[in-house]
């Protein structure tokens, strides 16, 4: 944010014969202030005033953890890393690839920095002394006399990984493990590992250990290292595969002196291709595959069970020629390159099921034209059957233009409906995911291969597909149904 300009200062000592009596003494050590707390401070971005809200905390073995609140966006962001030396402070927040950096006052009531987000912002915090934030305390130690039988862990992996090669030419694993306390007392993980026999292909501790783990309904918690009794904590792995593709995998949890083995899995069958679902140059893999992308970690139990069916959706929008993805009125859903794009089918396949009449909602973090519920979240959407259990799910379709119904049989390439801005949806943007069932949310998203392009586009991945080129038949049909006014 603002860059410190450093002030020195240069003292003149007059040496008189009083002073030389205290010359042997040392001067007293003032002690730096610590950042721990809560901070809040407003981010001006381009006339658009954000307020923030950090706490801070310190951890029984000294790790700093963190989160980030922005009140005006209602949204929590928790902070991967805190980096403290001295009166300087540096935050980091992957999932919304952000870093602060800045330095406290000598009264430790003031946090003077640069907010870093692809451009450097002035930014600056005070410290709220009305909510102070209390050091975690120290777990009992953790030993073979603690538990005779062995750390009670249950360890599982809900859905077996496939190997995919990501954009980047990398081959990756992304999938997760979830780690149940039995235990009546909470227990300190101190290290978890990824194995593939016995060579460890992954190790977290400290704030790695600390940026994989999650605390299901506990999103206010900023070490989530600690596994409280009778909770589960899931590590969301993203491990990249530089050696030979291991057979079998296991897993490996160190808590104090003592650590379990379990979890084995076998990597699974490579994801499937597909064609393009959008044409033409520009294209952005919003919230793409990626650790830190929100679609990551989006946990969501339906029916009964916890799935995450966007683990590999991407919220495709579209750059014009100023970088941006408008260009005019922000309001006005017409002003977005993306707006009434067509959107393809990605193989031969029948449609499962679909949904049309849900209203568009006017670009923004907040508004939207319907309460968002189970059955609104995914706006006008198409739901296309590819076989072998795979499932293209397209989300946030203009109301009115779908040109499929269910039962339809499709072609790759052949347009089924226009890109807008119906659902869960900030601006027009076409959402699109594979996933192993129906349900767009009570499912596993599985990765996949777009023909065409070096592996599966990853977050922030800028794209071109092939211009498209309809066939006769689906040129009669789409100059018949187009709506005048369709653009992004």
């Amino acid at each position: 944010m603002v860059y410190q300009a450093a002030m020195r200062v240069r003292i003149a000592f007059a040496i008189v014969m009083v002073g030389l009596a205290a010359a042997g003494r040392a001067a007293p050590q003032v002690p730096t202030p610590s950042p721990e707390g809560t901070w809040r401070g407003t981010l001006d971005a381009g006339g658009t005033e954000l307020r923030l809200v950090v706490r801070l905390a310190r951890a029984s073995d000294g790790l700093f953890t963190g989160s980030l609140e922005s009140l005006d966006q209602g949204s929590t962001i928790p902070i991967d890393r805190v980096v403290v030396s001295g009166s300087s402070v540096r935050l980091e927040l992957k999932a919304v690839s952000g870093t602060f950096e800045g330095t406290l006052n000598a009264a430790g009531t003031e946090l003077n920095g640069t907010w870093t987000q692809g451009f450097p912002l002035p930014l600056r915090f005070m410290r709220d002394a009305s909510a102070p934030t209390a050091a975690a305390p120290a777990p009992p130690p953790v030993t073979a006399a603690s538990f005779p039988l062995g750390l009670p862990i249950d360890l599982a992996v809900p859905k077996v990984p496939s190997p995919f090669t990501g954009s980047d030419g990398r081959t990756y694993l992304a999938y997760e493990v979830h780690i149940t306390n039995f235990s009546g007392r909470d227990l300190l993980i101190a290290r978890f590992e990824v194995l593939a026999g016995n060579r460890v292909i992954g190790a977290y501790e400290g704030p790695e250990l600390n940026a994989i783990l999650g605390l299901p309904g506990s999103a206010g918690v900023s070490d989530r290292r600690t596994v409280p009794a009778g909770r589960r904590a899931v590590a969301f792995l993203w491990l990249v595969l530089d050696g030979p593709r291991p057979d079998a995998l296991s897993h490996r949890v160190t808590v104090g002196t003592l650590s379990v083995e379990g979890a084995a899995t076998a990597p699974g069958a490579p994801p499937i291709t597909i064609g393009p679902p959008l044409a033409g140059d520009a294209w952005l893999a919003g919230n793409g595959p990626g650790p830190a992308s929100n679609h990551r970690r989006a946990l969501i139990p339906v029916n009964g069970r916890a799935h995450i069916a966007q683990r590999f959706a991407i919220d495709w929008v579209r750059l014009g020629p100023n970088g941006r993805t408008f260009d005019g009125d922000q309001k006005d859903n017409r002003s977005y390159r993306a707006y009434g794009a067509d959107i393809l089918a990605v193989a031969d396949a029948t449609v499962a099921a679909t949904k049309d009449g849900i209203p568009e909602n006017v670009p923004g973090l907040t508004s939207r034209a319907v309460p968002i519920t189970t059955e609104t979240v995914g706006g006008n959407y198409v739901v296309l059957d590819l076989g072998s259990d795979r499932y293209a799910f397209y989300a946030h379709l203009q109301p009115g233009s779908l040109r499929v119904k269910t039962g339809d049989r499709v072609t790759r390439g052949q347009v089924i409906g226009l890109v807008g801005n119906s659902g869960n949806s900030t601006e027009p943007h076409l959402h699109f995911q594979v996933s192993d069932g129906i349900s767009p949310l009570g499912s596993e998203g599985v990765p996949y291969a777009i023909a065409g392009l070096t592996g599966l586009p990853l977050q922030n991945t800028r794209v071109s597909f092939p211009a498209r080129q309809p066939s006769p038949t689906s040129r009669n049909r789409s100059d018949l149904a187009r709506f005048a006014t369709a653009r992004r």
